[in-house]
This record gives structure tokens, sequence and C-alpha cells, in this order.
């Protein structure tokens, strides 16, 4: 049997301090704007009573993707190893992909005009180091690996651990699994002002740490 990445997001570990985030757009060079990877924050309750819950969001790299299928020109495809990859020569920025994605982790690169997404950091992996953000992250909450090695790590997390996947009913079968996921966290996202909201509460959590000034340079 060939090997078969897949990520195991464990959220009893997430600490919502997207490191991941910023080291994939560091990896990656992301422009501003735009992810490959982002973490949903949810607030609940009512003061005092409330808690917060964080949903990392990366392209699941499914089994059966529908924007493989999609795709007009097959710009998007699947490798062996289960990476779903974005041809840029290939692609004509229809975004039939971006359209179909389930999980709305695609965008449209503003300045090569072409789809981009998340495909595990395939240039590390296909050298033998991990993604970027499993890399970064400081609590271990991502784990990656081949999960049809039986002695891999993500193997025995997954034989040990429920998990859960973010919209199954679509029978995409991603291989993107959550651990301890909230329920309110893993509803339909993704959308530009839920966005807006989660780059707001980063700025200020940023500035909070000492890490951006405020703008207008005040205090």
């Amino acid at each position: 049997m060939g090997t078969r990445w897949a990520m195991v997001v464990d959220l009893r570990r997430c600490i919502g301090c997207h490191a991941c985030q910023v080291a994939c757009k560091a990896e990656m060079g992301t422009p501003l704007g735009v992810y490959r990877n982002w973490v949903k924050v949810v607030q609940k309750g009512r003061y005092p009573n409330v808690s917060l819950s964080f949903l990392p969001s990366l392209c699941n790299n499914c089994e059966n993707p529908i924007c493989v299928r999609n795709c007009p020109t097959q710009a998007t495809y699947r490798r062996e190893d289960g990476i779903v990859m974005q041809d840029p020569h290939r692609c004509i920025g229809c975004k039939y992909c971006i359209a179909s994605c389930p999980y709305d982790v695609r965008y449209l690169d503003p300045l090569k005009g072409v789809v981009q997404k998340c495909t595990w950091c395939h240039h590390r992996v296909d050298v033998g180091l991990e993604p970027a953000c499993v890399n970064a992250c400081p609590t271990r909450a991502l784990i990656f690996g081949d999960m049809n090695d039986p002695e891999s790590e993500i193997s025995k997390v997954l034989a040990s651990n429920a998990v859960q996947m973010l919209k199954p009913e679509r029978d995409t079968q991603p291989h993107v699994f959550y651990i301890g996921a909230d329920a309110v966290a893993m509803r339909t996202y993704g959308g530009a002002e839920e966005r807006k909201v989660e780059v707001d509460w980063l700025r200020w959590w940023l500035a909070k740490v000492g890490l951006l000034r405020p703008r207008g340079g005040g205090e």
C-alpha cells in the first residue's frame, strides 16, 4: 500500500496563537488579503460565562475532490499520495474550483491571476520535512504523516481517538481530521465578512502582545 498523507488537528491542544497561519504566509509568500490556511475564532456565551474556540482551516486534500472533477483545464489534479495540486501554468483563473470547493480554502492570487491553495507544503514533504504549519505549531496540535503506515504517529492518533471531518455528507472524503472540534465552529464558514472578523481579531491580539502597533501610531 502506497503513502497516503493526512493531517490531524487536535483542538484539545490548539491555543489559537495563529503560528500556523503566519508560518504558511512566510513559507509560501502568500499576498496580503488571501490565505492558504486560516484560524477560525468562535466566541460563545454571555459575560462572564464565555468560551473561545479555534478551528484551523486548510485544504482537506480530499480522496474524492470535487475541484479536480470541475477544473476544465486539468490544472487541479491529485497525486498518488493524496495531495491535491494546482498547476499555475494550466490555470486560467476561471474559479470553477473555488465555486465547487465545499470548504472555501482556495483563492485567486491577486498578483498572478491564478488559483492557489494549501498543498501541505509538498516541496517540503517531498524532501522529508513537515509542512511549515506543523513545524511551527508550539503545542503539537497539528500532526502530519502517512496514515497507511501503522507505525506512524498519525496512524496511532487516528486509531486511539474519535475524529471529526468537515462536511462528510459531501462525500469528498477529506483527509484533515479534527479532534475535539466545536460543533458551531464546524458549521458552514468562510464568508468575506467572517474573514474580516478573523483579521480584526488577529490584529487585536498582535497589538495586545506588542507585535503590532495600533493604526495611526497611537498607543
